[in-house]
């Protein structure tokens, strides 16, 4: 699970000796440029100590989520039949890697943190970029923060309650601390982000690679009957298409993680198209 702080310039000033003076370009006002050449004349620019590694695991670790944990059921459930639950998965799979390439191209004509919000700015203006952030800090990041949370808190606390299901409250709990304790690393440290961000990426690889061994080895036993008609019992109804379709959508929820924090990237424009392509590959869906 990552946080990541969306940062906002409202103005930059120039300290001179004795005082604060702010910097006024030709007609009296700041322009985008403007900001941007103040900043790097205070020395604000972020840290670029993102590498390959750390961008694939940004991506890999946010799309291995609660999603691929908790979807799969549903969208077989929806849809009525593996062979077209399959289809749902690749389709998925495809939308999510030619957005990643939208967005990787995005972020090398825009080299600049924010992700959405920053490219609606420079394209749309202040105040569909403020909507937009504003209905993402209070609705939409909140929302997804708190399902991802409460699945990992869910899963946390089973072992210890085996003859029954956990107490509410307690997961209720243990998912607003690791959201409390993942905000105050990210606000301390990117490079101790980044490494929990592999750490954790590591083991659920682990336990994805378990789990798909343990399908492989039930094929074999059990042979491919539900394969021989895949597509018997498919819910032909376009509703049942479209909720399978977002709860896959919603395991490869994560694929534009990167370019939020582009500014940390080292060599952005080889970093972003790199890490978008090699997480989708390696994602086990």
């Amino acid at each position: 699970m990552h946080f990541i702080l969306t940062r906002v310039a409202w103005g930059a000033r120039s300290r001179q000796p004795g005082r604060w003076t702010a910097i006024r370009g030709p007609e009296d006002s700041l322009s985008p440029s403007s900001l941007t050449m103040a900043t790097d004349k205070l020395g604000l620019n972020l840290k670029r100590d993102v590498g390959i590694i750390g961008a694939v695991s940004f991506i890999a670790g946010t799309m291995m989520g609660s999603g691929i944990f908790i979807s799969p059921q549903y969208v077989l459930s929806t849809i009525g039949s593996p062979g077209a639950s399959l289809i749902i998965w690749a389709a998925c799979g495809l939308l999510a890697m030619l957005g990643g390439l939208c967005y990787a191209e995005l972020g090398t004509v825009i080299p600049e943190s924010g992700g959405e919000y920053i490219y609606m700015m420079r394209t749309a203006g202040r105040v569909v970029a403020f909507m937009f952030v504003f209905s993402f800090i209070i609705v939409m990041r909140p929302a997804s923060a708190t399902g991802i949370a409460l699945s990992f808190a869910e899963y946390a606390v089973a072992p210890f309650f085996p003859s029954c299901s956990p107490p509410l409250l307690l997961v209720k709990c243990v998912a607003a601390g690791a959201i409390v304790v993942l905000a105050m690393v990210n606000c301390l440290s990117s490079r101790l982000a980044t490494i929990i961000q592999v750490v954790s990426m590591v083991v659920k690889v682990l336990a994805l690679t378990v789990i798909i061994l343990g399908g492989v080895v039930m094929l074999f036993e059990k042979g491919t009957g539900n394969f021989e008609n895949a597509f018997e019992g498919t819910n032909m109804h376009v509703r049942s298409f479209g909720i399978a379709f977002y709860q896959g959508l919603w395991s490869y929820d994560g694929w534009n993680t990167l370019n939020y924090l582009t500014e940390e990237l080292k060599h952005p424009e080889v970093r972003l198209l790199c890490g978008d392509f090699f997480s989708l590959l390696i994602s086990p869906k």
